[in-house]
Formats: C-alpha cells, sequence, structure tokens
C-alpha cells in the first residue's frame, strides 16, 4: 500500500492531508475539554450542537461554495480554505463562552466544507490506476484516523505539560503547514471538458447523478449506518469517560485512540481484501456487525453497567475497525459511477450528503444522552444504524452488471453518443453512468 506514495504529487497531497488532520485531531481533544469546563456533565450536549452546526456548513455550503469556485484554480481554492481555516483556530484558546464555541465553528467547518471535496476529487485525477486509486482510499482513511489515534496521543502527552488550551495552537500549525505543502505541489490542471451550465444545474448535478444510482443510494444508507454509531463515540466518549469511569482528560485521549487504532487496522487490511471480495459485501457485512455491536454494548450497560476500562477499549477498536470498513471503499464507488468531468460534482454531493446523516445523528447522540442517559441512547442509535444496513441490503443490488442493456428513444440514429453501436440502434449495451444521455438508471432491457 505504501508504494503509491511513490508518487510524487500524490506524496505530498497526502502529506498536506496529514498534516491537517493532526491539528485538526488536537482540535477535537481541546474541544471536547473545553465543552466540559464549560458545560460539565452537559458537555455531551454542547458537542452534540456544535458537530450539528459543523454538518449544517457542510450540508449547506458544500454544493454552494463548490458551483461558486468551480472555475476557479484548484490549488488557489486549496490554500485559500487551509488560511481561512487556520486564522479561525487563532481564536479558539480565548473562548470563554458556549455560544462562541458554536460560531467559531460554523466558520471553520464553512471552509472545510470547501477544501475536502475539492481535495478528494484531484486523487483520481493523479492515480489513474484502480489498484494505486484503492491504496490511496486507505491511507486516506488512515489519515483522517489520526484525528482518533496519533492525535489524541499526542494530546495525552502534552497535556501532562500544559493547558488544553494550547492545543488549539497545534490546529493552527496544521492548517498552515498543508497550505504550504499544498503550495508546493505542482496539482495537475483538470482536463474536464465540461458544458456551460446554468449555477441551479452545478448545484444539484452531484446530488442527481448521486441518488439516481443505486449503488451510490446504498451507500448513502451505509454513511447512515456509520454515522449513527460513529456520532455516539465521538459526542459522547468524553462525557463516559469523565464521568462514567471517574478519569482524566489523558484517559479521553486514550478512549479516542482505540477507536482510530482500530479504523487504521481495518484501512491497512482493505486494500488486499478488495482485490477477491466486493465492495458491497464487506461494507454491509460491516454495517450489520457494527449495529449489532452498537446494539449489544447497549444492552449489556442497561443490564450490568459499564464494563472495566479494558473491555471499553476493546469495544471503541472494534467499532473503529467495522466504522472504517464501510467508510474506506466509498470513494471505489464514486469513481465508477461517474465521468471524469462529473467526478468533482459527485465527491461533492458524497460530502454533503453523508454529512446530511451525522446532522441527524449527532444531535441525537448528544441531547437524548442528556434527556435518557448515555445506554438508551446508544441503544436508539445502534438501531437507526440497523435500519440504515437493512436498507442498504435492499437498494444496492447483489449482482451488479458492469454493461447493462438500455434504450435511447429519444435520441436519433445519428447522435453521436450512438456511434459504435451499428446494429443495435437505440437498444445497446455499456458501462452505464448518469449523464446528459442516460437520466434515469435502467430498470430493465
Amino acid at each position: 500500500m505504501i508504494d503509491v506514495l511513490k508518487h510524487p504529487v500524490y506524496a505530498r497531497l497526502f502529506g498536506a492531508q496529514i498534516i491537517a488532520l493532526l491539528g485538526t485531531g488536537l482540535l477535537t481533544v481541546a474541544l471536547g475539554l473545553l465543552a466540559f469546563d464549560l458545560a460539565g456533565d452537559k458537555a455531551g450536549a454542547v458537542l452534540g450542537t456544535a458537530f450539528a452546526i459543523k454538518m449544517i456548513a457542510y450540508v449547506g455550503l458544500a454544493p454552494v461554495s463548490a458551483a461558486v469556485v468551480d472555475k476557479l484554480p484548484r490549488k488557489a481554492v486549496l490554500i485559500g480554505a487551509d488560511l481561512l481555516r487556520a486564522s479561525v483556530a487563532v481564536f479558539l484558546p480565548f473562548i470563554d463562552s458556549v455560544w462562541q464555541i458554536y460560531l467559531l465553528i460554523f466558520v471553520l467547518q464553512a471552509a472545510s466544507a470547501t477544501f475536502t471535496p475539492a481535495f478528494q476529487a484531484i486523487i483520481p485525477d493523479i492515480l489513474s490506476d484502480e489498484k494505486d486509486y484503492t491504496k490511496a482510499l486507505s491511507l486516506s482513511r488512515l489519515a483522517y484516523d489520526l484525528e482518533n489515534l496519533i492525535s489524541p496521543a499526542l494530546a495525552g502527552i502534552l497535556l501532562a505539560v500544559m493547558s488544553y488550551h494550547w492545543l488549539f495552537g497545534g490546529t493552527v500549525i496544521g492548517f498552515i503547514g498543508s497550505a504550504v505543502l499544498v503550495l508546493v505541489t505542482p496539482i495537475p490542471t483538470s482536463d474536464r471538458r465540461e458544458k456551460p451550465r446554468p449555477f441551479l444545474e452545478k448545484l444539484t448535478r452531484g446530488a442527481r447523478i448521486y441518488l439516481a444510482t443505486p449503488r451510490l443510494r446504498g451507500l448513502l444508507a451505509l454513511n447512515f449506518t456509520a454515522a449513527s454509531a460513529g456520532a455516539f463515540v465521538l459526542v459522547n466518549t468524553v462525557v463516559i469517560v469523565r464521568s462514567e469511569y471517574d478519569a482524566t482528560e489523558t484517559d479521553v485521549a486514550y478512549a479516542l485512540a482505540a477507536f482510530g487504532g482500530g479504523s487504521m487496522l481495518s484501512a491497512l487490511a482493505l486494500p488486499r481484501l478488495l482485490e477477491t471480495i466486493s465492495d458491497r459485501l464487506i461494507m454491509v457485512a460491516a454495517a450489520f456487525l457494527l449495529a449489532g455491536l452498537t446494539i449489544g454494548h447497549a444492552v449489556y450497560v442497561m443490564i450490568d453497567g459499564w464494563a472495566v476500562w479494558s473491555a471499553f477499549l476493546f469495544v471503541w477498536g472494534m467499532s473503529g475497525i467495522l466504522y472504517s470498513a464501510i467508510l474506506t471503499p466509498s470513494g471505489r464507488l464514486l469513481r465508477r459511477s461517474t465521468h471524469a468531468e462529473d467526478r468533482p460534482t459527485i465527491f461533492v454531493a458524497q460530502f454533503a450528503l453523508s454529512h446530511a446523516c451525522w446532522l441527524l445523528t449527532y444531535p441525537i447522540a448528544g441531547w437524548a444522552g442528556q434527556a435518557f442517559g448515555l445506554p438508551v441512547t446508544m441503544a436508539v442509535l445502534g438501531i437507526l444504524a440497523l435500519s440504515g444496513a437493512i436498507l442498504a441490503l435492499f437498494i444496492w443490488p447483489a449482482n451488479e452488471a458492469k454493461e447493462l442493456l438500455h434504450d435511447h428513444p429519444n435520441l436519433p440514429l445519428d447522435h453521436p453518443h450512438l456511434e459504435g453501436y451499428q446494429g443495435e440502434g437505440n437498444h445497446h449495451r455499456h458501462v452505464f453512468v448518469i449523464d446528459d444521455e442516460h437520466r434515469a438508471w435502467p430498470t430493465h432491457g
């Protein structure tokens, strides 16, 4: 998997991703501790609201920003977003009330809603080989897991010698470092030949393609499963560790590291597994197992109380393994489901729609945890996770054909799309994706 880093452009971009996410990981730990300082046992509700605001920025602004910056140089977009995030992070150590958390998180995540989809859409343009791209997806998953493993571990070390407020400085350094690496990276210009489109069509095109593609509708259901289980972990870990286990700030970092460590193990194993096992089988199986683990953990706590500390860390680690197995192959499905010219817009749609799932589950994790208790909340989110897995099982076809037989009753026989299908006319077969000539998925020949 590491050999994909021999590609110099990808290696630099991967380095930028790691540095930025290290900073974001420190932000996650520091923000949780800040919320606990400001709100005590209500920290879960504060974090749930803050994460919901983050999702509102992602869902509402990602498609808009993508349509607005569509014609701008990709490097300038990435650097500008990084510098805006660094500017906002400078103010985080001086927060002294909950509403300030909400405001700064919204601005910071609005910049991330521009950066992340643009960054993800560049990678398939750099790595054209399917195996290399699969390895890059796993490495990308590993980079995201640094938020939950290396960053919390680093935070645990730093917290032994300094106040958590200084962790926000690491966030600033991470975003500036990312901007510098992007600046010195020769990002290729896009060779996409796009048709001029009205703003509203550009705004909605990605979502239309996404929701018209069965495998991507299945992916959205699986994203809901991951968001349901993951929201409980991210929102309530600090409350469980500090209140239920009466443990230290450093132990909060260790608990998050267990979740991230499991996710990294999964990402390391997936490239080899995906050579012999289908994306659908791995992702759907992981979704059912994650839902079952979450529900089972909730039932255990209701009956016997919280397990010993080592068992709790084991459950968090297993959750991380299954969570990553759901999310890591996502890019392969997106790449397979679009033409190159539509790739940026489909990544934006994935970003917005997947985070819409988190927009629902984060508030449940935070506010239900305060109102009904953590075990009941975990059970509710586990049931929601199970519903996503069941839905994906039915709406994502089990035996997808690479080429689909379909008709074009409205196209003349001399239309450019029909060239090469002499003798078949309007009735032909090829690799099918939603585009201007194919606006609906064929349900039969």
